[in-house]
């Protein structure tokens, strides 16, 4: 699967489509291109559940040059915010709002889009997904359902102890996932 381009959720489920309508109708991807935008979570691997948000990791060089793109951008969208913190020792710029029906997470740090953790854990579960039964993507979706975040029901169903976000990385590692 190519997850550079979003084009892959136009054949993909319903829910997938959707997210891709409203991302392409807003020209969301065109608007974060200088930051290598990717959609990562839930809804690219189709275990989106009904309040899934679009989940899109990006790359800075310069943070206030992409804090002020996405105030340019984004800022006049229902329920904007950006905040900065620290995550795992790099400055970091979350910025939230709402698109249409979806709630929007853009997750920004100086670190290029495709080695952040968001889109790691991602490669794994879309590897493990493949390669499990049907079955298995079920139980995900209904731990998710019970309020279980993703690592968390992957972590479980794997049977892998200890932190699950760490587990789940040294998974992918073992596994040559990534």
């Amino acid at each position: 699967m190519n997850f550079q381009s979003i084009d892959y959720l136009k054949n993909g489920s319903q829910h997938q489509k959707e997210a891709y309508e409203v991302l392409a109708e807003n020209k969301v991807m065109e608007k974060l291109a200088n930051f290598q935008p990717l959609l990562v979570g839930t809804i690219p691997i189709d275990i989106a559940i009904k309040d899934s948000d679009l989940d899109i990791v990006c790359s800075f060089e310069d943070k206030q040059v992409f804090k002020d793109d996405i105030q340019k951008h984004f800022s006049n969208y229902p329920q904007f915010s950006i905040m900065e913190k620290i995550f795992q020792d790099e400055p970091t710029v979350i910025i939230r709002f709402k698109l249409d029906t979806f709630p929007v997470e853009i997750f920004a740090q100086n670190i290029p889009s495709n080695q952040q953790i968001a889109f790691q854990h991602m490669l794994i579960e879309y590897d493990v997904l493949n390669a499990r039964s049907e079955d298995f993507k079920k139980e995900i979706i209904s731990l998710k359902e019970s309020g279980m975040k993703t690592e968390p029901a992957f972590a479980q169903l794997l049977n892998l102890k200890g932190d699950p976000y760490q587990t789940l990385l040294g998974y992918g590692k073992q596994h040559k996932i990534i």
